[in-house]
C-alpha cells in the first residue's frame, strides 16, 4: 500500500483494522510528521486514530499516552536524522520503534502506568529514568 493510500484509508475509515498493527501506526504517524509541524500532526493523528477506534466499536483501543509518546519519539528520531527520510529509511534506521511487545516505552514507563485508565485518557510523562 502506498503512503497516500494508507493515509486516505485511515482518514476515511476504510482501512481494515486487521491490517492496522503497530508498524502501520508508526508509519502513519511518521507520514503525518512529514506533512505537519509536530503539534498539528499530534492533533490530527490523535483525533483520527480515536475516530478509527470508535467507528469500529472499540473506543478503548485509543491510548493517549502511548499515542503521544510515539509521536514525540518519532519526531525526535526524524530530527536527529538530519535529513528527510523515506518511510523505508526511517523504519530501517529505527527498528526499536517498530517493536510492540516489550517495546521502547518500557524504557520510559512502568507497566502499571501504561495499563492505567489515566494513561489511556491523559498524556502522562514518563515515570522511569533511563
Amino acid at each position: 500500500m502506498t503512503d497516500q493510500e494508507l493515509i486516505e484509508q485511515f482518514e476515511d475509515g476504510t482501512l481494515p483494522i486487521e491490517g492496522f498493527h503497530h508498524r502501520e501506526h508508526v508509519r502513519t504517524a511518521f507520514l503525518y510528521l512529514t506533512k505537519y509541524p509536530v503539534l498539528e500532526a499530534l492533533q490530527i493523528f490523535s483525533r483520527t486514530l480515536r475516530r478509527f477506534a470508535e467507528t469500529r466499536g472499540k473506543p478503548q483501543l485509543y491510548h493517549q499516552t502511548i499515542t503521544w509518546a510515539y509521536i514525540f519519539l518519532i519526531q525526535e528520531r526524524m530530527a536527529r536524522a538530519g535529513s528527510k527520510q523515506s518511510w523505508e529509511e526511517f523504519a530501517r534506521d529505527n527498528p526499536d520503534l517498530l517493536v510492540w511487545n516489550d517495546g521502547i516505552l518500557t524504557r520510559f514507563y512502568r507497566s502499571e502506568t501504561l495499563t492505567s485508565e489515566l494513561a489511556r485518557t491523559v498524556f502522562l510523562l514518563p515515570d522511569l529514568r533511563t
